[in-house]
């Protein structure tokens, strides 16, 4: 009988019961907004940042209304403005160049290698190119960032870090988000915490909090703030800096806490989910397993693997016989976007050329998220049929 998978792939956990407490708190006050507080009260979202700067390492953390915001806020921070250029990767979701664009900025995209990773020596051939590189640690994969760290500081390009996919992971014992001069994260739906919508930017530079925090519309409340810099650090901005208004709300932070508090026991989950969809597909004629380097710590919350090569039609047919026996792939090689498996030639607004290796790449990317309402015994039925399907594939084309 040919085994099927009746699971949902967009279906998450529920918020925990702490978190739903916390937020019926806030709405019957009613004070939502986070700088509406009654006297002597701590805000919602003052504590987040407390409690997310302390679990990330960092001196500073400033909780926005989502994780382009973050991005867009960071790159604002830093000074970049209309016209110059960013350099970011080629292999990322479109919220990374949106946040360039979206300040008038010129994306220079970075190539990919079958790791998953920005390539490094491509970026080394373009550090010259630009003063600020937007890296995303896409779908998890996070490079050598020793390395990384040492061709930019050398180029004196600063590092904005995209964690939306490795709040919890690290590089060499360092957390994600930590290398560069900022770090930023996501906390919508299908990320590592869960509040709809929001985010986090982190560092450890003064000015650069103060520029974040003036730049979120904080008015002249930074004082309320537990996780920014001291009051002499707004003195030369705060009459300079534009309100650019990307608050988080107190509803969202009362739902956020629990969840930073739990995080590491998540991230355990999601790998045991992980490794169990790994060793399923290891050895699978014609499929590509990403190997993680020993430096990496991972939060395996999605799965990558690559059918290199293949046909375009081949690869339809393996995705179309999995979503028919339940399981939801997507693939970043299709020539149009779909959902969001969008890639470097189709955002219109950001020129680009094409990147031959790269392109290979890209073209046999298959991706695969991993919810925590997956059981153990799911991700190895999972496995199953991704294996199934892809050996029978493969034996064809080679019949």
């Amino acid at each position: 009988m040919t085994e099927r998978f009746t699971g949902t792939f967009t279906q998450q956990e529920a918020i925990p019961e702490a978190g739903i407490e916390a937020a019926i708190a806030v709405m019957r006050h009613g004070r939502l907004h986070r700088y509406n507080t009654a006297p002597d009260e701590v805000s919602e979202t003052a504590l987040l940042e407390q409690e997310f700067a302390e679990y990330a390492g960092s001196q500073y953390c400033l909780a926005v209304a989502s994780g382009g915001y973050a991005m867009a806020t960071a790159l604002r921070a830093l000074g970049v403005k209309a016209g110059d250029k960013v350099l970011s990767n080629a292999f990322t979701l479109a919220p990374v160049p949106g946040a360039i664009a979206s300040l008038g900025a010129v994306p220079v995209f970075v190539g990919v290698t079958e790791s998953l990773t920005i390539d490094l020596d491509d970026l080394e051939g373009k550090l010259g190119e630009a003063r600020v590189l937007l890296l995303s640690h896409m779908r998890g994969h996070i490079c050598d960032m020793d390395r990384l760290m040492a061709m930019c500081d050398a180029a004196d390009v600063k590092v904005v870090e995209d964690c939306a996919h490795t709040m919890g992971a690290a590089w060499n014992g360092v957390p994600s988000g930590r290398h560069g001069a900022i770090g930023c994260y996501s906390c919508q739906t299908y990320k590592h915490v869960n509040s709809g919508e929001g985010g986090f930017l982190v560092t450890d530079d003064p000015h650069l909090a103060a520029k974040a925090v003036m730049l979120s519309g904080s008015y002249m409340l930074f004082e309320r703030h537990l996780a920014a810099p001291p009051k002499e650090a707004f003195d030369d901005i705060k009459y300079d800096t534009p309100n650019i208004s990307g608050r988080m709300d107190n509803l969202r932070a009362a739902i956020l806490r629990p969840q930073i508090a739990d995080l590491a026991a998540q991230c355990r989950r999601w790998n045991d989910r992980y490794t169990t969809l790994e060793d399923g597909l290891r050895d699978t004629p014609g499929l590509t397993v990403i190997d993680r380097p020993a430096k990496e710590t991972i939060v395996g919350s999605s799965i990558q693997f690559l059918l290199l090569d293949w046909a375009a039609s081949a690869i339809r047919d393996v995705i179309s016989r999995c979503a028919a026996r339940g399981v939801e792939l997507k693939w970043f090689g299709a020539p149009e976007p779909v959902a969001f498996t969008s890639r470097y030639d189709s955002w219109r607004y950001a020129p680009s050329k094409p990147m031959a290796a790269s392109d290979r790449v890209l073209a046999g990317i298959v991706d695969m998220r991993v919810p925590l309402t997956f059981s153990i015994e799911d991700c190895a039925l999972i496995a199953r049929i991704i294996r199934d399907e892809v050996s029978r594939a493969h034996n064809r084309m080679s019949a």
